[in-house]
């Protein structure tokens, strides 16, 4: 008898923590359904958030599935590639991706850490109809993210975006996707295709060049750039001093990389070299640093190269795409040398968008994304490099001087820590402030971050001093009506 209560009470105690994870996930899909409208999933650049909390295993499977079932639409090899950056948190989201892609169907080829522009390329070159890569970029080891591109290497569109949330958020769909049997997809790991990469980014290089001579400080953020990064560099004859490259799951743009580049200004002087790369940890953006350890600016680099890409006659279209960020400086610059500037959006995609409607190959954003089309299909830390050291050669001056081509409008980036991300068009007493920013003749641009719950205001104008003034009371009144 005391046998039987107990089977009913365990039966009941499941049965209670069944309705509990059903309840679960329906808030979860809540989040991201209002009514009809589907809420955003997809940020600037993929799906991205803290991994377990936003991005749990869960979500990672389902949003694998929804983009799953819309490539299936257009599906050619019916294979998928999945790469990642060196998070320890990569291992939960890979696995979580391959389960969803391959209970659908899908064959999966798993490639471990690698650049996000090597999974851009490596999906194109393996005929793949569609890859993924597993990465926040530039955030902390906290965080995740995952990003898509289709059997072309491209970046997806908001509209096949928007399309992957809609499937996301239909549980009918997605449970009547899945198959039973010989249906079910398969998985494998392939460990050597990072030759494919390497020899692509040393195709970029001109052949009648070498980097021997040259002394380079190469800091890969301990991040997905680790193993490549250096094997280029050496192989085309540079001698490399590299820092930064032991990954350990959590140190990932810790004190390093693109964003933080103090121990790589320092070690350029310290070791007397000719030039300083900064990568992130996906490696699609760079830093550069010149032989005086300073900072080269990510708007005078584009500058720089798209006057010598001009100057070659490998420039097309007549012009450059960047973002609304870049200096007016660049686009001064810019004019001077006969080449036009498109701005996009933030976001890598915005700035390839615009270059394929202009017909134009070159473009990038001020962070230092740099994009070269002819090569590649997003930023491209490695490649970017390449060019950048091509130049340097060919004009056989140093970094300081030939990568600082125009002097710079002051201007000034904050990033103001919000708890609400309030319509801006909403928020009392914003108008007037910028009509005042105006009558000053100080370019302003003020947007949310599309990853992060931060508020992004950029000043530029010819009056530092008075510009550095009205960003301070822009920090102060933004951080009382969004964090109120």
């Amino acid at each position: 008898m005391l046998e039987c209560n107990l089977t009913k009470l365990n039966y009941s105690l499941a049965k209670i923590l069944y309705i509990i994870g059903q309840y679960w996930e329906y808030t979860k899909i809540l989040c991201l359904c209002k009514g009809d409208r589907v809420l955003k999933l997809f940020g600037t650049d993929g799906v991205r958030g803290e991994a377990g909390s936003f991005l749990s295993a869960q979500v990672a499977m389902k949003v694998a599935m929804a983009a799953g079932i819309y490539f299936k639409k257009h599906a050619i090899t019916n294979k998928i590639l999945v790469g990642k950056d060196t998070r320890r948190s990569g291992y939960m989201i890979e696995n979580a991706i391959v389960s969803g892609l391959t209970a659908i169907g899908y064959d999966v080829i798993e490639i471990g850490p690698m650049p996000t522009p090597a999974i851009a390329f490596i999906t194109e070159n393996m005929r793949c109809d569609a890859g993924i890569m597993i990465s926040a970029s530039h955030n902390s080891y906290e965080d995740n993210g995952i990003k898509f591109f289709d059997g072309h290497g491209d970046k997806l569109s908001n509209i096949v975006e928007q399309e992957i949330e809609r499937i996301y958020a239909d549980d009918d769909l997605l449970m009547e996707a899945q198959f039973i049997g010989r249906g079910i997809g398969k998985a494998k790991r392939i460990d050597d295709v990072i030759g494919r990469y390497i020899v692509q980014l040393k195709n970029s290089f001109p052949r009648d060049l070498s980097l021997k001579g040259l002394r380079i400080v190469l800091d890969t953020a301990n991040g997905a750039g680790y193993k490549v990064g250096p094997t280029v560099l050496e192989e085309l004859g540079a001698d490399v001093v590299v820092i930064n490259n032991k990954p350990n799951g959590f140190n990932i743009n810790e004190d390093c990389g693109a964003l933080h580049t103090k121990s790589l200004q320092k070690g350029v002087i310290e070791f007397r070299a000719d030039l300083g790369i900064a990568l992130d940890g996906d490696a699609d953006r760079l830093v550069i640093v010149d032989e005086k350890g300073e900072i080269v600016d990510g708007d005078q680099l584009l500058g720089s190269l798209a006057a010598h890409l001009d100057s070659t006659g490998a420039l097309k279209g007549g012009g450059i795409v960047t973002t609304v960020m870049s200096n007016q400086g660049l686009e001064d610059y810019l004019t001077s040398k006969n080449i036009k500037l498109f701005r996009a959006d933030v976001g890598d995609k915005n700035v390839l968008e615009i270059m394929k409607k202009e017909n134009i190959n070159f473009g990038g954003e001020q962070s230092g994304h740099v994009i070269i089309s002819d090569y590649a299909k997003t930023g491209d830390g490695l490649f970017s490099a390449l060019q950048t050291l091509a130049l340097l050669i060919k004009s056989g001056k140093r970094a300081s001087e030939v990568l600082r081509p125009f002097s710079l409008y002051p201007q000034k980036l904050v990033n103001i820590n919000i708890k609400e991300k309030k319509a801006l068009d909403s928020v009392a007493g914003l108008r007037q402030k910028l009509e005042a920013l105006d009558r000053l003749k100080i370019r302003h641009l003020i947007r949310y971050s599309g990853t992060e719950h931060k508020l992004r205001v950029l000043l530029e104008g010819k009056d530092s001093k008075l510009m550095n003034k009205e960003m301070d009371v822009l920090i102060e009144f933004f951080e009382k009506e969004l964090n109120a």
